[in-house]
């Protein structure tokens, strides 16, 4: 028999790392940007791992915001650098999951999606635990939509690339959001029944892990032609969180421990630094209330 296993946390840097424990996280998230400073080596990444053994229950890792595809060569030959480093010292740290933003999908899509399989190839032959998670995106100028990591995972065919939900992405992507930025009637629109449906797509690209991130966001056109997002403390944004919560719970309770799937739930929350341990609490434990009403 299999069971399900329900991780929560948020991202943390090494000096962080206390302020999780004490708040009785079971996960922790290397954040992208540990891996772009020079000055942090192997030590850093050992100790990491160090502080967390017989604490955290799961260590992920973000890689650094670089694309996978690129029209450029020598761009491409950095950026594979870059990664492959970030990977090894993912795996220093004990992380379970690296996962990657994909990149832009240039001028010719199919192009795209075979620059960014042939990479994660390479990445998946630096550590031979550790899996790829590919993170889902707002735009259509990105790769990052199901069908993209679909097809990325079907390239790539090995069981150890799997999608992760970044959820504000999703909510703006399914709803086009990105079209008109109506963020109200897209939120109208973010029933539970919308949330469940992903769930069930994402559900068929994964294995082991089902991985969720969230945070609340904002967003606006740049010169009136761009639009981006911003993300923004719990309770300032969009989504609603009462409809996702609920969703989340009852997908986690009816697709995965009552099949008995033996499978690990992550809850990442990705929001702003200086609300963050507040904010992770606050989406665990609405979360989690939701889960104990099923029982």
């Amino acid at each position: 028999m299999g069971y399900a296993i329900l991780d929560w946390g948020t991202y943390n840097a090494l000096g962080s790392l206390k302020n999780a424990i004490l708040l009785g996280m079971r996960l922790t998230e290397i954040p992208p940007r540990v891996f772009s400073k020079k000055r942090i080596d192997e030590k850093y990444f050992k100790e990491y791992k160090k502080t967390c053994k017989d604490v955290f229950t799961t260590i992920t890792a973000h890689g650094p915001y670089y694309s996978l595809t690129s029209e450029d060569p020598e761009t491409m030959k950095d950026v594979e650098k870059a990664m492959k480093s970030a990977i090894k010292l993912a795996n220093l740290a004990g992380a379970e999951i690296f996962n990657v933003h994909i990149g832009s999908t240039l001028d010719d899509k199919n192009k795209a999606i075979e620059q960014a399989s042939d990479l994660i190839k390479k990445l998946l032959k630096e550590s031979k635990d550790i899996m790829i998670s590919l993170e889902t995106t707002y735009s259509p100028k990105f790769l990052g939509s199901l069908d993209d990591i679909k097809a990325i995972i079907e390239s790539v065919d090995s069981d150890r690339v799997i999608v992760s939900l970044q959820l504000d992405n999703d909510f703006i992507r399914e709803l086009e959001i990105y079209k008109n930025a109506d963020f109200n009637l897209a939120n109208s629109k973010a029933t539970v029944d919308f949330w469940m449906n992903l769930f069930k797509r994402a559900m068929k690209l994964t294995k082991d892990y089902f991985s969720i991130r969230f945070s609340q966001v904002i967003g606006m056109y740049l010169k009136k032609r761009f639009f981006v997002k911003k993300r923004v403390p719990l309770g300032r944004g969009y989504p609603d969180t009462h409809p996702l919560a609920k969703a989340i719970a009852q997908f986690i309770y009816r697709e995965i421990y009552e099949k008995e799937i033996p499978m690990e739930v992550h809850i990442i929350y990705t929001g702003p630094t200086a609300t963050k341990f507040r904010d992770t609490v606050i989406l665990a434990s609405s979360i989690i209330s939701e889960v104990a009403q099923l029982f």
